[in-house]
C-alpha cells in the first residue's frame, strides 16, 4: 500500500487501521517523514530518527503477519521532548553542552509507550534545560508558531505542541513544571495535558521546579 498521510487521525484511529489491516506501520512512517519535511519551516524537531522509525514500523509489520498481538498504541508515531530520557536516541536538553549525549535507558513513561507498541520517531525542541515559556536555543534555533511564523510557539514544550498541531503524529511527550506543556499548547490550538503529581515517574534529577514536572 502506499504512503499515507494520517495527519488529524486520533490515537484509536491509527491503532484500529494498523491492526485491522487497513495500513502498514512502514506506510504510516512513509507518510509522516513527507509530513515531517513539510514542517521544517516551523522548526518543531530536535532529532529526528527516520530509520529508527522505520525499523520499529517493520517490526510491527512482521509480526502482524505473524499474527501476533499488539500494544495499546500499536503503529502510534509519538514524538518525545529533548528533556525526556531516550535509550539510543540523543537527548540533548537543547544545550550545546549536551549535544552528544546519547542515553543508556529510556524514560519510565518512554519504555511504557515502547511496550504498547507504539513507534518513536522523533524529539522535539524545547528552550536550554526546559528554563523559559519560550521555545528557542543555541542549539536547535527558533520554533515557530503553526499558525503565525511570526508569532511564538510558546515553551517550553513548543516542539511538542508545534508537531502535533501540524499533523506530526496524534500525541507527543513534553514535561509541565509552571505551564511548559499547557503554554505551547494554547498558543498551538492543541490540548495540553499535566497529569496528577505522582502519575508519572521523573527521574530526571531535581530541577528548578522543585520536581513538579
Amino acid at each position: 500500500m502506499a504512503a499515507r498521510d494520517f495527519a488529524g487521525r486520533t490515537v484509536d484511529s491509527y491503532v484500529r487501521a494498523f491492526t485491522g489491516g487497513e495500513v502498514a506501520a512502514r506506510d504510516i512512517v512513509d507518510g509522516l517523514m513527507d509530513r515531517v519535511a513539510r514542517a521544517a519551516p516551523f522548526n518543531p524537531i530536535a532529532t529526528l530518527d527516520a530509520e529508527g522509525a522505520r525499523a520499529a514500523a517493520d517490526a510491527l509489520d512482521a509480526r502482524y503477519r505473524q499474527g501476533a498481538a499488539f500494544g495499546r498504541l500499536a503503529g502510534v508515531p509519538v514524538s518525545a521532548k529533548d528533556l525526556i530520557l531516550t535509550k539510543g536516541l540523543r537527548t540533548a536538553f537543547a544545550s550545546r553542552v549536551m549535544k552528544d549525549n546519547i542515553p543508556t535507558v529510556d524514560a519510565d513513561a518512554i519504555a511504557q509507550w515502547r511496550a504498547a507498541d507504539a513507534i518513536l520517531f522523533a524529539k522535539t525542541t524545547t528552550p536550554e534545560f526546559g528554563h523559559k515559556v519560550l521555545t528557542d536555543s543555541p542549539l536547535h534555533g527558533v520554533t515557530r508558531n503553526p499558525w503565525n511564523r511570526d508569532h511564538t510557539s510558546g515553551g517550553s514544550s513548543g516542539g511538542a505542541a508545534v508537531a502535533i498541531a501540524l499533523g506530526l503524529g496524534p500525541i507527543a511527550m513534553s514535561t509541565d513544571g509552571a505551564g511548559s506543556g499547557r503554554i505551547p499548547a494554547a498558543c498551538c490550538g492543541v490540548y495540553g495535558l499535566k497529569a496528577t503529581l505522582g502519575r508519572v515517574p521523573h527521574e530526571v534529577p531535581n530541577d528548578q521546579f522543585g520536581q513538579l514536572t
